[in-house]
């Protein structure tokens, strides 16, 4: 009885974290990143100290592994590349990925690298297209703080960028 309820519950959180997850990473990726997310939880479960926090506490789990893969494939991107920078890259974008969402990979691996709640936020709205209120709920802060959060991390994203990259800008910025 206690092994099938847990068996269901097993099921509808994997259930709920799957499509999360594959919206954010490659279709061949999904499965591997659910599976760390879920050791994870197992590892850190009982360092969860509210129960009714249950399901932010697994979606920032989920978040945070999703953000070590992107982190981990561009740092195989760059090797790659730094490996041998005349032949072309293997590009995402074939035509299963439009070129948005091989943008948003490498734009991803930036986000990465800025400090944890400016990153959460921006990987939220900017890159799984959540609307600030969404992110704010699911961060447990005030709109407000989201806004600032998002404004803030934009900024240090564009300075980074800027640090890392030749970037041309029309009249809009």
């Amino acid at each position: 009885m206690i092994e099938s309820a847990m068996q269901g519950a097993w099921d509808e959180l994997t259930t709920r974290l799957r499509p999360f997850i594959a919206r954010r990473v490659a279709p061949s990726d999904a499965d591997d990143v659910l599976q760390d997310v879920l050791l994870r939880m197992q590892r850190a479960l009982p360092e969860l100290r509210d129960d009714e926090r249950f399901g932010p506490w697994a979606y920032r789990l989920t978040r945070n592994a999703i953000v070590d893969h992107q982190r981990t494939l561009a740092r195989r991107l760059a090797l790659e590349s730094s490996a041998d920078l005349e032949a072309p890259q293997a590009s995402m974008a074939d035509e299963e990925y439009p070129a948005e969402q091989e943008l948003a990979t490498y734009v991803a691996a930036f986000v990465a690298m800025l400090p944890s709640p400016y990153r959460e936020a921006l990987t939220l709205t900017e890159l799984e297209g959540l609307t600030q209120r969404e992110a704010a709920q699911m961060m447990d802060i005030s709109l407000s703080g989201m806004k600032s959060r998002v404004q803030r991390g934009r900024q240090l994203l564009r300075g980074t960028l800027e640090d890392c990259c030749r970037i041309a800008l029309d009249a809009r910025g």
